[in-house]
């Protein structure tokens, strides 16, 4: 089997936003809307810096879709719209979703946006990926795991283009893989491991 992945090395990630800006550009997210994005927190999980003025301390916490073993967006979805693919990614088929948004409220990763506004590809931008499907008004979106460029061999564009590196993209169920490696080198850790949902998006320290 095959469960694509991404792992995020926290010490490394600078919150420069790049990898929240390219997924935008790449999946042509909506004006308002992000499906990768930068939390910023201190040690106490409160915004902002921590410490005194010259020595602060903070912390960034990429954050976007968890593509999660058994994903509680899943299991709320009235029309069967929100599946998990045959490489472990949970996609969204845009021609089931009636924009319910009760899997928005089930994401405990809060990872889910409602598409407010009228599809737009603009043909004379040069960039975006054209394979990338326009969502139509009142449906949800979210991470794909950049469907289209993994189903061609690709890494998903956040990864590409982290200036950090701070990301690696992979398969899980490889042995020989890096990210199977970091996944069991015992650093890492995941997201409200308490509720259940079992992330294939992890971190590392």
């Amino acid at each position: 089997m095959t469960r694509l992945a991404i792992a995020i090395d926290l010490d490394h990630c600078s919150g420069c936003h790049t990898c929240a800006n390219a997924c935008k550009m790449s999946n042509n997210v909506p004006m308002g809307m992000l499906w990768n994005r930068i939390v910023v927190e201190n040690a106490d999980g409160i915004y902002g810096a921590e410490g005194t003025y010259p020595n602060l301390v903070r912390t960034y916490l990429p954050l976007a879709c968890q593509h999660c073993e058994n994903p509680a967006c899943q299991k709320v979805c009235p029309t069967g719209a929100t599946y998990k693919d045959d490489k472990g990614r949970v996609e969204i088929d845009y021609g089931k979703c009636i924009g319910c948004r009760m899997c928005m409220a089930a994401c405990p990763y809060n990872a889910r946006v409602f598409n407010w506004n009228e599809p737009v590809r603009k043909p004379d931008f040069n960039y975006g990926d054209a394979d990338v499907p326009l969502r139509e008004k009142g449906m949800m979106e979210k991470c794909t795991l950049c469907k289209e460029r993994t189903d061609r061999g690709q890494e998903p564009m956040c990864v590409t283009c982290c200036p950090m590196k701070c990301r690696t993209f992979g398969d899980l169920d490889d042995p020989n893989s890096e990210i199977a490696r970091m996944k069991n080198a015992g650093s890492a850790f995941v997201l409200l491991e308490d509720m259940g949902t079992k992330p294939q998006v992890f971190y590392v320290k």
